[in-house]
């Protein structure tokens, strides 16, 4: 069975710049969505719980987006952070694009829900 990309958004009190390093650090990312980070070469390792999962940065634009690459998943699967900025009400919207199996987007969802919960709280949201 073949995944296929969703996407999830979040309305963010917070400025792009501020947002991005919490996306696309180790030290930000090691606030809120792994229990330890590290890069060395546009590879991050993600630890939780003792287990290390490593992932490529396959682009990047500052306080604009940011797409890793889980390195022992398919080659055209790919998880996204990117911020937009909402041209009606000017707000910040963090915008999540991830991989999953039609029948796990619901709970791959609430996975993220929850992560983006723990971020909003480290940036005071």
């Amino acid at each position: 069975m073949s995944k296929q990309l969703f996407s999830i958004e979040f309305p963010v009190r917070c400025s792009p710049s501020i947002l991005y390093e919490f996306l696309s650090t180790p030290a930000g990312l090691q606030e809120w969505f792994a229990d330890r980070v590290d890069e060395r070469d546009t590879v991050f390792s993600f630890s939780w719980n003792g287990s290390t999962e490593r992932a490529e940065v396959l682009a990047a634009e500052e306080n604009k987006f940011i797409r890793f690459h889980w390195v022992h998943m398919p080659k055209e699967e790919f998880f996204e952070f990117s911020i937009e900025k909402s041209e009606v009400s000017n707000q910040t919207i963090l915008v999540i694009k991830d991989f999953a199996e039609k029948k796990e987007i619901a709970d791959q969802t609430r996975l993220w829900d929850f992560q983006v919960h723990d971020l909003f709280h480290r940036l005071g949201n």
